[in-house]
């Protein structure tokens, strides 16, 4: 049996996912509530779960190895470049968990391997 790359993270998220972040939480929520998550998620501490965890916890469909970013992603892993962790928003109200930033990275890593551990920022 071959043995899979491993994964390799950055120990902090990018500067640029933050705006992304704001930007998909800006369609959920009021604009300063949004802002404050994104100040929450910035300050926030490296947490791992499960890829497959997330998945479920979020409710989000897995997107194709044909979609572009996955492909991206995945070609990421394959060479052992880092990838940034995953910004997570806990919606207690609906009992799930947003992906903020980082759904494109989730698909690739969970095409990968279900059972990958990722680093998050979770608020």
């Amino acid at each position: 049996m071959a043995k899979k790359t491993e994964i390799n993270w950055l120990s902090e998220s990018e500067a640029h996912n933050y705006p992304a972040a704001l930007s998909y939480l800006c369609l959920i929520y009021d604009e300063q509530t949004a802002i404050r998550y994104v100040d929450s998620l910035k300050q926030a501490v490296i947490s791992e779960f499960k890829a497959k965890d997330i998945f479920r916890a979020s409710n989000l469909s897995l997107l194709g190895i044909s979609n572009t970013q996955v492909k991206k992603n995945q070609q990421k892993i394959q060479s052992g470049n880092q990838l940034s962790p995953i910004l997570l928003v806990r919606d207690s109200v609906n009992g799930k968990v947003i992906v903020a930033d980082g759904y494109h990275r989730l698909c690739a890593i969970y095409t990968y391997d279900e059972d990958a551990v990722i680093p998050c920022k979770i608020v």
